[in-house]
C-alpha cells in the first residue's frame, strides 16, 4: 500500500455515556488523505455535517483486497475489529458528528449474531436512513450545547441508535439470490444521481439498469437498506450542501436541482439538516473566515 497520509483531526466538543461516545469532530486536509483505521469493541458511526471532501472513498481491502474502493456517504458505519482504508483525492475541511457505540448495545439485537458480508460491509459506506439521520443530528446540538438531563437523553438517542443499526444490518441482503442489485448498477445509480439537473425519476433509473421499476425500488431496498426514494432525496442534500459552498445563488441552486421554487427546496433542506440553505451557507462562511 502507498503510503499513509492524515488528516489533522479535532474533537471540538464530546459527550460519553454508558453505551456510546459521541464527539463532533473537525478535519482539516492539507492534502488528499491515505489511512487504515479500526475499532475494537465499537461500531464506528459518522454523519458529515459539512460535504465530504469530493471522491472520497473506503475499503475493507481485507476482505475485498487492496483496489475495491466504495464511495463514502453522508454516513458510514464501521463494525468492531473490521480494518478500514479511508481516501481522499482532495484536500478541505469537513464537521462530522462520530458516535461510537459499544458492540453489546447493538449485537444484543441482532439475533445470535451477523455475518458481516460484502454486501452488508458497502452498504455500511453509504446509508441514507432517515432514523438514524435525525438521531445523529440530535446528538450532535446535545453534545454542541449540553443542558439538565443531556447525558440522560444522549443515553436514549445511543439505545435508539443502536436498534437502527441493526434493523439496517439485518435488512440487508445476503446475496443476490435474495433479490439485492448488482454493484454495477449500484454504480450506475449513484453516478446518474450526482449528474448536474433534476433528479431522474425511477423510470429513468430502471431503464438505466435495464430492469423494471419494482425490481429496482426492491432490489435497492435489499442492498442498502432504504428506500431509493430517501436515496435520491438525500443525494440531492449533499450536492446542495456542495453547491452552497460556491457563490452561485440559493435560486439558482434551487432551480438546478430541480426544486419546483426556491421555498420547497428550503423546506426539503430544514427537514433534512435542521438548517435551511441560507443558515447553513452563513455557518460555512464563518467557519471559513
Amino acid at each position: 500500500m502507498e503510503k499513509e497520509t492524515f488528516a489533522e483531526s479535532v474533537y471540538e466538543a464530546e459527550l460519553s455515556v454508558p453505551l456510546a461516545t459521541a464527539r463532533i469532530m473537525r478535519l482539516h486536509l492539507e492534502q488528499p488523505t491515505n489511512r487504515v483505521f479500526r475499532r475494537d469493541g465499537h461500531y464506528w458511526l459518522d454523519m458529515c455535517l459539512t460535504p465530504r471532501p469530493e471522491k472520497a472513498r473506503g475499503c475493507y481491502r481485507d476482505r475485498w483486497g487492496p483496489h475495491r474502493f466504495e464511495r463514502l456517504g453522508e454516513i458510514f458505519l464501521v463494525p468492531p475489529g473490521e480494518a478500514i482504508h479511508v481516501r481522499s483525492e482532495r484536500g478541505g475541511d469537513q464537521a462530522s458528528i462520530v458516535c461510537e457505540i459499544k458492540a453489546e448495545a447493538i449485537d444484543r439485537w441482532l439475533d445470535g449474531g451477523i455475518e458481516w458480508t460484502d454486501r452488508r460491509l458497502e452498504a455500511g459506506l453509504d446509508i441514507a436512513h432517515p432514523h438514524m439521520r435525525s438521531c445523529l443530528f440530535r446528538l450532535a446540538e446535545e453534545v454542541n450545547h449540553p443542558g439538565r438531563g443531556s447525558k440522560v437523553l444522549a443515553e436514549m438517542i445511543a439505545g435508539q441508535l443502536a436498534i437502527e443499526v441493526a434493523r439496517y444490518c439485518q435488512a440487508i441482503a445476503e446475496g443476490p439470490i435474495a433479490g439485492g442489485l448488482a454493484s454495477w448498477r449500484l454504480r450506475l445509480i449513484d453516478e446518474r444521481l450526482h449528474q448536474a439537473g433534476a433528479a431522474p425519476s425511477l423510470e429513468d433509473l430502471a431503464a438505466l439498469c435495464n430492469i423494471s421499476v419494482r425490481q429496482l425500488t426492491r432490489g435497492f431496498r435489499a442492498s442498502r437498506g432504504c428506500s431509493i426514494g430517501d436515496h435520491i432525496a438525500q443525494t440531492r442534500i449533499d450536492i446542495a450542501k456542495r453547491q452552497l459552498g460556491s457563490d452561485e445563488s440559493i435560486k439558482s441552486i434551487a432551480f438546478g436541482l430541480g426544486f419546483a421554487s426556491p421555498s420547497s427546496f428550503a423546506f426539503a433542506f430544514r427537514r433534512a439538516t435542521g438548517s435551511t440553505p441560507s443558515q447553513f451557507r452563513q455557518r460555512q462562511l464563518r467557519k471559513v473566515s
